[in-house]
C-alpha cells in the first residue's frame, strides 16, 4: 500500500503544472486506492471535486468525504450536504466536537459568541480537532482540498501536493485554477451548488463568522471581516 513517504513531492508538482483537475484525481485514484480522503465544506469548488470524483472517475470503493459539522453551519448549508449526499450517494463522514450537539449546548458549554472571545479555541474545537480525529480514524495517507491560488495571497504559492504537519499528503487539484474556471464547469456540467453562492457569499463558512462578499473584494473577505484572520487553522 502507498504511504505519503511513496512519493517524490517536486517530480509531482512540476508533472502537475497545467493540468486539468481531473487528471491529477486520476493520477490520486490511481496511486492512493487506500487511504484517500476528500475533506469538503460544500464550498462551490469543493463541490466540483466531488462531481470529478464520482460522477466522472467514479472509483472504487468510492472516495470518502469528510464533513466537519462545526453546530455553527448555516441551515442552508447543511440542507446542501444533504443535497448532495443523496445526488451523489456520498460514503459521507461527518464530524464534529465529541462534548455538545448543538449551538446552544455549545454556547453554554464554552460561552455565548466564542468565535469572539477566542477564536483559536473555537476553530480548536470544532474544526481542528475533529478534523484530526477524523482524518486518524478514516486511516488517511492523503485529502484532497478544494483550495486555490488566487483564492487568498496566503495560497498563492500552494503546490499541488504538499505533506501536512502529520506526514500526511495533501492533495491540492484546483491550485492552478481560477474562480471563473470552476463555475464554468460548475455551468457545462449542472453541478448543484449552496444557494448562498447566490446570495454574496464567495466562501461559506460558520454562519457567525462569515458575511457577503462586496464588489471588487477578495473572494475570502467575507470570512473573520476585521478580525485580521485569513485561515482558521487547518491549513497551516
Amino acid at each position: 500500500m502507498a504511504t505519503s513517504t511513496s512519493f517524490d513531492l517536486d517530480a509531482l508538482n512540476q508533472q502537475f503544472e497545467g493540468a486539468h483537475p481531473r487528471d491529477i484525481l486520476a493520477w490520486a485514484v490511481a496511486a492512493i486506492p487506500q487511504g484517500l480522503v476528500q475533506t469538503s465544506a460544500f464550498n462551490v469548488d469543493d463541490v466540483m471535486i466531488t462531481d470529478l470524483l464520482y460522477r466522472e472517475l467514479q472509483p472504487t470503493p468510492a472516495v470518502p468525504v469528510l464533513f466537519l459539522d462545526t453546530l455553527h453551519h448555516f441551515p442552508e448549508t447543511l440542507e446542501f450536504v444533504q443535497k448532495a449526499k443523496d445526488t451523489y450517494q456520498l460514503d459521507l463522514h461527518t464530524y464534529k466536537i465529541r462534548e455538545v450537539d448543538s449551538r446552544a449546548a455549545f454556547a453554554e458549554r464554552y460561552g455565548d459568541r466564542l468565535w469572539e472571545t477566542n477564536v483559536e479555541q473555537f476553530h480548536y474545537l470544532t474544526k481542528i480537532e475533529p478534523l484530526q480525529r477524523g482524518l486518524a480514524e478514516l486511516n488517511t495517507v492523503a485529502w484532497i482540498t478544494g483550495r486555490r491560488r488566487d483564492q487568498a495571497v496566503t495560497r498563492a504559492d500552494m503546490p499541488y501536493v504538499e505533506r501536512d504537519k502529520d506526514g500526511r499528503l495533501k492533495i491540492n487539484p484546483l491550485a492552478a485554477w481560477t474562480r471563473k474556471q470552476t463555475w464554468a464547469y460548475v455551468a457545462e456540467h449542472h453541478v448543484i451548488y449552496n444557494p448562498l453562492h447566490d446570495r454574496g457569499y464567495a466562501s461559506i463558512g460558520d454562519e457567525p463568522l462569515t458575511t457577503p462578499v462586496g464588489e471588487g473584494e477578495d473572494e475570502r473577505a467575507g470570512r473573520w471581516r476585521g478580525m485580521g484572520k485569513t485561515e482558521c487553522g487547518i491549513h497551516i
